[in-house]
């Protein structure tokens, strides 16, 4: 129960008349001007409320007397800057890559278009920065099978590796093992061999039956030295990078009954000028030439 309303002795004020543990609360009233600022947060939060959308009801929300919308003025910012963007994707379509490149506000745009096609469309197989994975190339690096310029990347892109397009890049390796070409004996010769253009040591084995094995079967496509040939799609051997694997395991499957993999053509699903960013992109990953 309140006690007498009683003035405090040390600072003047008056009690309230309430106690607790001998401790009496002061009657010490708010700062006008805190006051008058919690009354105008107040008025000015009733006035907004009443302008701008405010609270939800049945299928839909008060849209305030304003009509305010910052969805639809933030959609029609970034319909702005579709068009301003798309304009720029005309312009890349049309022009040459040399254009392109020497165009800062031009090349800024396909890096950006390009970024994000290769998210959409190419990160799954070739990875978040184009590291690749076993039997998806990596595109970071200088091994290319059908070239590094950027116009051999951006043909790749547009008619892709083994499908239906007329102009799709295409390779067949023989199946060695699975024919008959060559015995289980020879395999493991031409493996040995193979494996010292790999870089992996022959460990004592002799290569020579391997050495000639290759020449006779392989080299026609992949070269005398293992340097590979762009013009068919045929790997480079003397290389750290590798489609499906880089030890000896690897090269025997491969030699039994070969992977080949397939890249869809982009032509039907992406326009020139996004085939051509995504091109510039692809080719500023590292591995460019």
């Amino acid at each position: 129960m309140p006690t007498k309303i009683e003035k405090d002795e040390y600072s003047g004020t008056n009690t309230t008349g309430h106690v607790w543990d001998g401790v009496r609360e002061l009657n010490t009233p708010l700062p006008k001007w805190w006051l008058w600022s919690y009354i105008a947060c107040v008025i000015i939060g009733l006035v907004m409320f009443v302008l701008y959308p405010s609270i939800p009801y049945g299928p839909g929300y008060f849209h305030g007397l304003l009509g305010y919308s910052s969805r639809v003025n933030a959609m029609a910012g970034v319909a702005q800057m579709s068009a301003l963007h798309d304009a720029d994707l005309k312009k890349i379509a049309v022009a040459d890559f040399a254009t392109v490149r020497a165009d800062p506000k031009l090349m800024a745009t396909a890096q950006d278009a390009g970024r994000i096609a290769f998210a959409n469309n190419c990160q799954p197989c070739h990875g978040t920065g184009g590291q690749g994975q076993v039997g998806y190339p990596a595109l970071g690096d200088d091994v290319w099978l059908w070239g590094g310029s950027v116009e051999a990347i951006a043909a790749t892109i547009r008619h892709g590796v083994r499908n239906s397009d007329p102009d799709s890049r295409s390779s067949q390796m023989p199946a060695f093992g699975a024919t008959g070409t060559l015995t289980a004996e020879q395999i493991a010769d031409v493996a040995d061999y193979v494996s010292v253009l790999y870089g992996i040591a022959p460990n004592g084995s002799d290569t020579t039956k391997g050495a000639a094995l290759y020449a006779d079967n392989c080299a026609a496509c992949h070269g005398e030295k293992g340097q590979g040939n762009r013009d068919i799609g045929a790997p480079p051997l003397a290389a750290k990078v590798h489609l499906y694997g880089g030890d000896r395991a690897s090269i025997v499957a491969q030699l039994n009954r070969p992977r080949l993999g397939v890249m869809p053509s982009w032509n039907t699903r992406l326009d020139t000028g996004t085939i051509k960013s995504l091109a510039l992109y692809v080719h500023a990953l590292g591995g460019g030439e």
